[in-house]
C-alpha cells in the first residue's frame, strides 16, 4: 500500500520540469510563428524585387 501512494506523489523537482516544459513549449511555439511571419515577408520582398527587376515587359506566364 505504501508503494502504490508514494508512486502518486510528484515531487518539487518533477513539478519543476513539467513547468520548464510547458514554458519551453510555449517558446517553441512563438518562435514558429515569428519565423512563419518572417519567412512570408521574406518571400513577399523577393517577390516583389522580381517584379521590379522585370518592369513592363513582363509578360504573363500563359502567354
Amino acid at each position: 500500500m505504501a508503494k502504490a501512494l508514494f508512486g502518486s506523489v510528484v515531487t518539487s523537482a518533477e513539478l519543476r520540469v513539467v513547468e520548464e516544459n510547458a514554458v519551453l513549449r510555449a517558446k517553441v511555439r512563438r518562435l514558429e510563428l515569428e519565423l512563419s511571419e518572417l519567412r512570408a515577408q521574406r518571400d513577399a520582398a523577393i517577390a516583389h524585387e522580381l517584379l521590379s527587376l522585370a518592369g513592363d515587359s513582363a509578360e504573363p506566364a500563359l502567354a
